[in-house]
C-alpha cells in the first residue's frame, strides 16, 4: 500500500473506460503525460510498465542490485518482476505517495485490448479511500473513508457484504442452490464466474465444454466453460443461471459480471456493497465464438487455439496462423468492442490467412459456444 493517501474531501471522479470488461481510467503525471490504468481488485500488486517507471519510480542507491519479487498469476504459475516504489500516482484530486510497484511489459495485452495500458492499480493502493467502480455509469469515483460502516445513506438495489481482505485482496462468499462457497472479486478479469468445481455440486444446463485459449502474465491455458442449471446469489442479488468458466484456481467474479453494479470497497470496515439500476435477476446472453482465438497486434492476428468440435475445427485454419483481414477489412480497423459485437451479431465471418505470398479466404460459422 502507498506510504500516504491523499483523498480530496469532497472526492474525485474520473471517466472509466470499459473495454472487453477491464475498468480502464486515464490520469496525467506529474510531467503532464498521460497514463492509462487498469482498475485490479483481484491484484495484491501494483504493476507499471517499464515508461512509467522511468519515469517516475525512486533512484535506488548507487550500485545497488534491482530489487526483485515473485508474482503468482491468475492460473498459479509465478514470474519474478523488478520492483520499484513510485514518488505518487494521481487520480483526479487524490495522490498516492511511496507507492510499491511492480515493473511489467504490457505490450502484448496493449495489443489484445487495442489501447496502451501503463500499469495495473491493485487492490491495497485504495487502502484509505472508499472506491467505486461504477461500471454502468462508466466512472471511477474515490472519496474519504466514512468512520462508520453504512454511514451514507443506503441506496435503493444495495447489498453490502463483509469481505476477508488477509490476503489485499476482497473475498466474499456467495450461494450457488444449498451451497456456499468464496470467491474473489476480480476487476482485473474479463470473465463472468470462474468457478472451482472442488467440493461442490454444480449441475450444468450446457456443457462444460471446451472453450477458448486463456491468456495470463505466466502462459495459455484452454478454458472449459458451461452454463449453470442453478443460480448464484450475491447477497441479495441474484444470478441466473451464470455462465462459468471451470478453475483449479480460487474462485473469482470478473468484469463479464461486475459490469452490472456500481461496487463500493469500504477497506477500513471490509464492507463491500453492489448497487443495481434495476429489479430482477442478472442474465447473461449466450456466448457466441467463431472457434477461434487470437493474440492481436496492429499488422496481424495470430491464431492462438482452435477450438474442437466446432466448425472452424473443419477448415484448414491452426494455432500459429497470421490472419491479415476481417471481412476484407485488414485488422487494425478492428478494435475490441467492433470485433466483439461482430460476434455477437453475425452468422459468419470472412477471415483472410496468410499462406506464403498469398492470401486464403476462410468463411467461418459464428455458433453459441454457450447457449
Amino acid at each position: 500500500m502507498p506510504r500516504r493517501t491523499q483523498v480530496s474531501p469532497r472526492g474525485t471522479v474520473l471517466p472509466a473506460q470499459i473495454v472487453s470488461s477491464f475498468f480502464l481510467v486515464e490520469t496525467k503525471g506529474a510531467d503532464g503525460k498521460p497514463c492509462r490504468f487498469l482498475i485490479d481488485t483481484g491484484s495484491s500488486a501494483t504493476l507499471v510498465s517499464p515508461d512509467v517507471a522511468r519515469r517516475f519510480a525512486l533512484k535506488q542507491k548507487k550500485n545497488a542490485p534491482p530489487a526483485k519479487a515473485r508474482v503468482r498469476s491468475a492460473n498459479g504459475g509465478e514470474i519474478e518482476l523488478e520492483a520499484v516504489t513510485l514518488r505518487r500516482i494521481t487520480l483526479g484530486d487524490t495522490i498516492f505517495h511511496g507507492v510499491p510497484a511492480l515493473v511489467y511489459d504490457f505490450t502484448d495485452f496493449s495489443g489484445q485490448l487495442g489501447v496502451p495500458i501503463d500499469g495495473i492499480l491493485g487492490f491495497p493502493l485504495f487502502r484509505e479511500t472508499l472506491l467505486t467502480l461504477d461500471y454502468p455509469g462508466q466512472r471511477l469515483v474515490l472519496a474519504p473513508t466514512p468512520i462508520a460502516p453504512g454511514a451514507a445513506k443506503p441506496a435503493l438495489r444495495a447489498a453490502s457484504l463483509a469481505f476477508n481482505n488477509e490476503r489485499n485482496t476482497p473475498l466474499i462468499p456467495v450461494q450457488m442452490g444449498a451451497e456456499s462457497f468464496i470467491v474473489l472479486i476480480d476487476s482485473g478479469s474479463d470473465g463472468s464466474l470462474s468457478l472451482n468445481p472442488a467440493g461442490l455440486h454444480p449441475r450444468f444446463s450446457h456443457g462444460p465444454r471446451m472453450g477458448t485459449l486463456i491468456s495470463s502474465l505466466t502462459g495459455d491455458r484452454q478454458q472449459l466453460t458451461g452454463r449453470l442449471a442453478q443460480d448464484v446469489l450475491l447477497g441479495t442479488h441474484t444470478i441466473g443461471q451464470p455462465i462459468v468458466d471451470l478453475t483449479d484456481q480460487l474462485s473469482s467474479i470478473g468484469g463479464e459480471l461486475l459490469r452490472h453494479f456500481s461496487v463500493s470497497f469500504d477497506q477500513r470496515h471490509n464492507l463491500v456493497t453492489f448497487v443495481r439500476e434495476s429489479d430482477g435477476a442478472v442474465t447473461m446472453e449466450p456466448r457466441r465464438n467463431p472457434g477461434l482465438s487470437f493474440a492481436r497486434s496492429p499488422v496481424y492476428w495470430r491464431v492462438l487455439s482452435v477450438i474442437p468440435d466446432t466448425p472452424a475445427a473443419e477448415l484448414p485454419v491452426q494455432a500459429g496462423d497470421l490472419c491479415v483481414r476481417i471481412n476484407g477489412e485488414r485488422v487494425e480497423k478492428w478494435t475490441f468492442d467492433r470485433y466483439a459485437a461482430l460476434v455477437k451479431s453475425a452468422t459468419k465471418i470472412t477471415y483472410t490467412f496468410l499462406r506464403g505470398a498469398s492470401e486464403l479466404d476462410l468463411e467461418v460459422p459464428v455458433f453459441e459456444l454457450v447457449p
